[in-house]
């Protein structure tokens, strides 16, 4: 049975883009169609008003020095090496999904959008109580984020087809199959009627 999403108040949400990089996106293939469809989840927050907020992974140098060896992160660190700095062009919000004056934007140093960043402050600050998730990966930061901001009582509701994951089976198992018990899983065409107030039924 399908469960009918209550409304959504635009002016107490945000929407999330989560690690929309170059050197991320060129990880997946068929990565134009995702991009429209993130600009176009993007088009519509603000349309209605939605906070919109970018979190984006990278390093400086003091970053790459405190990860300690014993870390599950550190090989993961070391594989990815410098591309991965602050500076690097790779590591910047793809052009195409440019933030704007206004938005939320914070660099995390970790999987997850809230442990190393001060983005919860940031969005109780602007009255924020629903996050619209979209990221890549869907078994990367949108599994992270998800289980941490159900955590911190916000409303979570993931775009499941503005995520992405390299294995397509496990982003189908994550939204179908996981993300629910914490999670609202909709898809992009479900988001302006939701945010303009109107139930919807969920997938």
């Amino acid at each position: 049975m399908n469960e009918t999403l209550p409304g959504i108040d635009p002016k107490t949400a945000a929407l999330l883009v989560m690690d929309y990089q170059p050197a991320i996106i060129d990880m997946l293939g068929e990565s134009a169609a995702l991009l429209d469809r993130v600009g176009e989840a993007i088009r519509i927050a603000r349309a209605h008003g939605a906070q919109v907020g970018y979190v984006r992974v990278a390093f400086d140098d003091a970053d790459y020095d405190a990860v300690p060896p014993h870390s599950r992160f550190a090989p993961i660190l070391k594989a990815v090496g410098r591309g991965f700095h602050s500076d690097a062009p790779a590591t910047a919000v793809h052009g195409d999904l440019a933030p704007q004056p206004g938005d939320i934007v914070v660099r995390k140093t970790r999987v997850g959008a809230f442990s190393t960043t001060d983005l919860d402050r940031q969005l109780k600050e602007r009255g924020v109580v629903t996050l619209l998730l979209a990221g890549i990966s869907t078994s990367g930061v949108v599994l992270s984020t998800v289980r941490d901001a159900a955590d911190r009582d916000y409303r979570v509701v993931v775009v499941a087809d503005a995520c992405a994951d390299r294995e397509p089976a496990v982003h189908e198992f994550l939204t179908s199959k996981v993300f629910p018990a914490q999670a609202q899983v909709v898809h992009l065409a479900d988001l302006e009627r939701l945010l303009l107030g109107s139930d919807t039924a969920a997938p």
